[in-house]
């Protein structure tokens, strides 16, 4: 098929659009926006029976409404096994989002997020589905993926079981700003914790008596920092960042302190290490672990007692990075050159569902379809973009002879 051919409907693509950002689905609550991309496909032709939800649910350790939603196109022709996914949840600021066009955009009514990431990847997925039927395009065996919590930790990507997808060899995933960029490959995070248990005394009459939880946490981080763990991270073996998210109490358990002249007796810090390769962002976590055991030794009481310090850190997702000859990468490729674009390669420095797909044994890239601004009230769809994704994505489903 060539470019030129391509029978989008534009109109019935912004349709869709509208009517997915308009559902409220914060990470979490997905069922309502999951019923409303269901009852889509089913008026596109898609057959009920070929719609179902795994149970990954089930083992998201955070309570979700329901599982990922996963969708069978059977092929009409043979060719390579392929996987569209986007995500189904918005963050919290997208809560009652009242999209409304202006000129060649969609935004918010400026109290609230939009919800274009990734509701352009819903809305897209759902056009190729309805494309493919509506104008009976010839196209291999295509599964459509539609992720919960995915902005509360990629989980339904993490914990999704890979045989529930029906053996697709490579995946585009929809989530980003440009169709012209291609991300490629993504950095693995690593998060840390540290519960510090002082001890408290009256600061006035006998601070030496207390050892402050607040003071060990200070010169933790102030050590963390000076040994180039904290921020950007250049090391001779490797490059990552890191940040400190919260210090204070931990919820629902003792707060970090609740007067001036009490010695700190408890607090909780919490932060996170990225890197392009594991090993490193395990490696800065361990700085921090050193930095706290340094902090543990220099903060004592007048007896030389020092503060419990219990310091944890957990993969929460993997790096990975697709070789540009791979054939999914090629497939973009040609894909955007069909189209008169010249791709553009990018490494992200936060996570996406392709970084757990890639685990799973997925090659995924991820393509855009016109989010901008996301995660803040002034967020808007770029519909030119949006276009020209849904022209990708096209593309990509019927391209022939592509491994």
């Amino acid at each position: 098929m060539s470019s030129s051919s391509i029978p989008l409907d534009v109109a019935a693509a912004e349709e869709h659009l509208m009517r997915f950002l308009s559902v409220e689905g914060v990470t979490g609550h997905e069922a309502n926006i999951a019923a409303a991309v269901s009852d889509a496909l089913k008026n596109a032709g898609v057959p009920a029976s070929a719609i179902r939800f795994d149970d990954a649910n089930k083992r998201i350790p955070l309570p979700t409404e329901t599982g990922n939603l996963i969708v069978d196109l059977p092929g009409t022709r043979p060719g390579p096994h392929l996987l569209f996914s986007t995500h189904l949840d918005t963050v919290p600021l997208c809560a009652g989002a009242k999209p409304r066009r202006e000129g060649d955009r969609i935004v918010s009514d400026g109290t609230t997020a939009l919800g274009g990431d990734a509701r352009t990847g819903v809305a897209l997925l759902v056009v190729v589905a309805e494309t493919l039927i509506k104008h009976k395009l010839p196209h291999p065996p295509i599964t459509l993926l539609f992720t919960v919590r995915e902005e509360s930790g990629l989980h339904g990507a993490r914990e999704l079981n890979p045989a529930d997808l029906g053996g697709p060899v490579m995946c585009i995933n929809v989530d980003g700003q440009r169709a012209s960029e291609l991300i490629v490959g993504a950095v693995g995070q690593e998060n840390w914790e540290v519960d510090i248990k002082g001890r408290a005394s009256h600061a006035g009459v006998a601070p030496e008596k207390g050892i402050s939880a607040t003071m060990v946490g200070a010169v933790a981080l102030a050590e963390a920092r000076s040994a180039g763990w904290f921020g950007k991270v250049v090391k001779p073996d490797g490059r990552g960042t890191s940040n400190v998210g919260i210090f204070g109490g931990k919820e629902g358990k003792v707060a970090a302190g609740d007067a001036t002249n009490v010695v700190t007796e408890y607090a909780y810090i919490r932060g996170e290490a990225r890197s392009p390769e594991a090993a490193f962002a395990t490696k800065i976590a361990e700085g921090y672990k050193e930095a706290f055991a340094k902090a543990k030794a220099a903060v004592v009481d007048h007896e030389g007692e020092s503060a419990e310090v219990k310091f944890s850190h957990v993969a929460s997702y993997p790096p990975f990075k697709l070789d540009e000859e791979s054939p999914i990468v090629k497939r973009a490729a040609k894909a955007l050159g069909m189209l008169g674009i010249e791709p553009t390669y990018l490494f992200s420095n936060g996570g996406l569902d392709a970084n757990w797909l890639d685990k799973h044994g997925i090659p995924t890239i991820t393509i855009g379809a016109g989010q901008a601004e996301i995660h803040t009230i002034k967020e808007y769809v770029n519909l030119a973009e949006y276009e020209k994704g849904c022209r990708l994505g096209l593309l990509m489903a019927t391209l022939e002879n592509q491994r």
